[in-house]
């Protein structure tokens, strides 16, 4: 009996969780529509009446907030899957995994707090365009470049290391104490920002509110979190990102 309402728990915290990232790419989506009420119409109104690129603070940081979620959310998944395995035999707090995954989060709340203030700063200085794109040609060679270099370097193949191998991270942090699952979340949003903070980055390329991009850039980041296949992904992908920079940049100078 005990063992069917572990069962049916967790069968549940999937169902919020999964219903959570969805929620944040319908919003996202709902975000672009030019007449869309869903929220209440002040609200909504006031949030289609600039374009994201150039909102200002308290719309970009709430689409970078939903950004992150929804595309940062689902890497998670892989560790997530090993945390409710680990805890079904080690046993840890009922909210566990709603820790973890909220430690994660609020992680990458941060760096979505960091990225609308950047956005703001580009928009104010006429660098961004209303789709949220870098208008500079310089700059997005730049981004381009320094994000396929990133992807060789150490610091990259550290924290990629420890995404990848979620149960030797649990098997390292784990600990009898209450709240433990919320800081090993908060670490292991450290480690996977230090991860792939360069590749979001890459919003102000592909455009801020382009869910094309995002689409793409989350399978890619889930792909290089897959020890099977990790190892095919991040090199091309870093060399990939190098050549589209120096055409860029080769494409300007012309």
């Amino acid at each position: 009996m005990r063992a069917l309402v572990r069962k049916a728990m967790r069968d549940v915290h999937w169902l919020v969780f999964f219903t959570g990232v969805l929620s944040a790419w319908v919003m996202l989506y709902a975000m672009q529509l030019p007449d869309v009420e869903l929220y209440g119409p002040e609200f909504w109104a006031a949030l289609c009446r600039v374009a994201p690129g150039l909102a200002g603070y308290p719309v970009a940081f709430l689409m970078w907030a939903l950004m992150t979620a929804a595309m940062m959310a689902p890497t998670l998944v892989p560790a997530l899957t090993v945390f409710d395995e680990l805890s079904g035999v080690d046993g840890v707090h009922r909210c566990g995994f709603a820790e973890l995954a909220g430690g994660y989060l609020l992680v990458w709340i941060g760096f979505a707090g960091l990225a609308a203030l950047a956005q703001v700063l580009l928009a104010e200085t006429a660098l961004l365009s209303p789709e949220g794109r870098i208008l500079s040609p310089w700059l997005t060679a730049l981004l381009l470049v320094l994000a396929g270099t990133y992807q060789f370097s150490t610091l990259k193949r550290a924290c990629l290391s420890g995404c990848t191998a979620p149960f030797v991270f649990f098997m390292r942090h784990w600990r009898d104490e209450r709240l433990i699952a919320a800081r090993m979340g908060m670490r292991m949003g450290v480690i996977c920002l230090g991860c792939c903070w360069a590749l979001m980055s890459l919003a102000f390329v592909g455009g801020v509110m382009n869910l094309l991009w995002m689409g793409a850039a989350t399978a890619l980041m889930v792909l290089e979190k897959l020890p099977q296949i990790s190892s095919y992904i991040v090199r091309p992908l870093g060399v990939a990102l190098i050549l589209a920079g120096l055409a860029f940049a080769a494409g300007v100078g012309q």
